[in-house]
């Protein structure tokens, strides 16, 4: 039977144990992290995952704070609260929920945020030192999560055959890297790639991040395989709406060796990285070593 991640419960479990290191943090150095999100426009999706986020970090205490800015706000204003919020030594990390509206670059708007708070690890340096397989920088929340839930099930990952099904620069690009770095043999598949299923039925670790509801056939896996389903959308089941990952997770659990679901696997895990990214933040900041008030395995 496959083990079901429970990516809430440990998610759950992970800010628990933040929350005791951000009330050592405050009393033996004075520092209290402090997360400003930017939420532009009233993007429904936007605003449920900025309230989720913001109700996590006062729930372990991070000072935070959302910034609603309208979604006609032109691009030059965006660069200038961004700035100000840089400029500020007692804001720790800087959040720029996307998407952003059609007449906002985005790519201007995430190098704006200065590289020290870029929690969500998206500014261009920041990457830079991913793929470098630097220590101490700001990793992109969702693959730094997904990698620790593969880790929990196989500690040793070297040598195993890893397919990532997706390339965005969000997912797909970094978990990449972070696979790589522990010693994986990584294939990344996408729109143009030939032989998915092919491709696939090799894999130890297959991590979905395509935004197709039921895109990962059973037949597509390998027995014994772990399976991280990345995506979340809306699907008609029994004509009703429900949230489906990018997996067909009733046929491929059945011979996995383990499985995230959706919801509540990957989801909880972004959420609580972003969490832990800001302690690491505020600890680079102020040049205390991250290794006293963060898990060193994440």
């Amino acid at each position: 039977m496959a083990i079901i991640i429970n990516g809430k419960e440990i998610a759950s479990d992970l800010c628990k144990k933040l929350s005791q290191k951000i009330e050592a943090l405050k009393k033996k150095h004075n520092i209290f992290p402090c997360l400003k999100v930017i939420l532009v426009g009233s993007n429904p999706a936007s605003q449920v995952y900025v309230r989720n986020k913001q109700k996590k970090a006062e729930s372990i205490g991070i000072s935070s704070e959302t910034i609603i800015l309208p979604d006609n706000i032109l691009e030059d204003e965006l660069i200038a609260k961004i700035n100000e919020l840089n400029s500020d030594p007692s804001i720790h990390g800087i959040l720029v929920q996307l998407p952003l509206p059609r007449h906002i670059k985005a790519s201007r708007v995430i190098n704006t945020v200065s590289v020290e708070k870029d929690v969500d690890g998206f500014h261009d340096e920041n990457v830079g030192r991913l793929v470098k397989g630097e220590k101490n920088c700001l990793t992109p929340c969702t693959p730094k999560g997904s990698l620790h839930l593969i880790k929990l099930v196989e500690s040793n990952l070297s040598g195993k055959n890893a397919v990532v099904i997706g390339r965005s620069n969000i997912v797909g690009k970094p978990m990449f890297h972070l696979l790589l770095q522990e010693n994986c043999t990584v294939t990344i598949l996408h729109s143009q790639s030939r032989n998915l299923a092919e491709c696939c039925s090799k894999a130890d670790i297959v991590v979905a991040a395509v935004g197709k509801p039921n895109f990962v056939q059973k037949d597509w896996i390998k027995k014994g395989a772990i399976v991280i389903d990345v995506g979340i959308n809306s699907a008609n089941v029994g004509g009703q709406a429900k949230l489906v990952g990018d997996v067909d997770f009733d046929g491929v659990k059945e011979k996995v060796k383990a499985i995230t679901p959706v919801p509540g696997g990957v989801g909880p895990m972004t959420i609580a990285l972003l969490m832990i990214n800001t302690v690491i933040a505020a600890c680079l900041q102020e040049k205390i070593d991250t290794s006293d008030f963060v898990d060193q395995s994440l």
